[in-house]
């Protein structure tokens, strides 16, 4: 009896690279083909991994009946569509962040996958980040006290495709890409309490020439429980990817940072390969970084998702929260648009967020 799990990709742009690579590490994921309109970029990642077949339409994957798992890794106005034909096809489903463009079709996606009773996995991957994890294990332990206040921050000089820069294909700015991270971060970590309010301070200062979107972004969210989450979020900063994380608690406080704790100090005249995502350059100082997919978390996640199928686990991170990260998101945009705080729950029909902030 075979016990392991027969994987197809959906895209082939950066995170679907990453996730090849955590799969092919997976002793429990056979990965057996990748699906992208280039069928160029999808022979060079089946290449790459040893993926055993590439093709440029992603019904292909969903015809094969070895293909147990999909994880979807394309363009967020594609999300919806490709996730309802999955789970017609009966696939269990990874899906990548930002859930979907607006709630309505949330709901569509969420309402699918359990009408065809298939788990819809959400790849927010701070959740199995090593480092984030012994943060929220020290938090759950009482070392902190009573929490009163988490930090989160993920900031670098923009998205790496160009269709995070459209918005009518990516929904919006630096909030729907990024955010979307700290929401849910601060939901995980407190075992997601009923949220209140949302305020948000948004702006475009950099890249107005490239995007109607915000490039800038603070959130304020406040939970049930008294906890405030501030999340602060750049598509400005030059240098390389920063992501941090600050606990404050009645007695004690915690700071963690997910890569410049875990990078070698370097000084290089001539420059080198690569240090880190986003890094821009690597003459002079840099941190490269080593197992950077680890300190992401990437491989715990999608061997996490493949035990989630094969043992019927609940998975740690579902289509549910990915709904409700989307929902504190729009709200954000909307807190920005008005400079009023937002009540959840929140509701915005069919809209996108960039339309609450700068309607069309």
């Amino acid at each position: 009896m075979d016990t392991t799990l027969g994987v197809g990709l959906i895209g082939s742009g950066f995170v679907s690279r990453i996730h090849a690579e955590s799969l092919s590490a997976c002793p429990r994921a056979r990965l057996l083909a990748v699906a992208s309109r280039s069928t160029a970029r999808a022979a060079g990642l089946a290449d790459r991994f040893g993926i055993p077949e590439a093709v440029n339409d992603y019904r292909a994957l969903l015809e094969r009946p070895d293909i147990d798992m999909v994880v979807i890794g394309v363009p967020n106005d594609l999300h919806g569509p490709i996730v309802v034909d999955a789970a017609l096809a009966g696939k269990q489903i990874v899906i990548e962040k930002p859930l979907c463009l607006n709630l309505a079709e949330a709901d569509r996606m969420i309402a699918a996958c359990r009408s065809a009773r298939v788990k819809l996995m959400y790849a927010e991957e701070l959740c199995f980040a090593p480092k984030y994890v012994r943060l929220k294990q020290l938090a759950d332990s009482g070392a902190l006290g009573a929490l009163t206040l988490i930090k989160q921050s993920e900031k670098h000089d923009g998205p790496h495709a160009d269709h995070f820069w459209d918005v009518d294909r990516s929904g919006g700015g630096v909030t729907m890409d990024m955010g979307c991270h700290a929401v849910e971060f601060f939901r995980w970590m407190l075992d997601r309490p009923p949220i209140r309010s949302v305020y948000a301070q948004m702006s475009t200062q950099v890249h107005g020439n490239r995007t109607r979107g915000d490039d800038n972004a603070i959130l304020i969210v406040e939970f049930a429980n008294g906890v405030v989450g501030m999340a602060e979020e750049s598509w400005t900063k030059p240098g390389g990817m920063d992501d941090r994380a600050e606990l404050f608690g009645s007695a004690g406080v915690a700071y963690a940072d997910l890569l410049r704790g875990n990078a070698i100090e370097t000084y290089s005249a001539v420059g080198y390969d690569y240090a880190v995502e986003k890094s821009g350059s690597t003459v002079g100082w840099s941190f490269p970084i080593y197992e950077e997919a680890w300190n992401y978390g990437f491989p715990q996640e999608m061997a996490h998702f493949v035990d989630c199928v094969l043992d019927d686990l609940v998975p740690r991170v579902t289509g549910d929260d990915g709904r409700a990260v989307l929902e504190v998101i729009f709200a954000a945009y909307e807190s920005a648009r008005t400079g009023r705080k937002i009540a959840l729950p929140f509701s915005s029909d069919a809209r996108r967020p960039i339309d609450l902030w700068k309607p069309a």
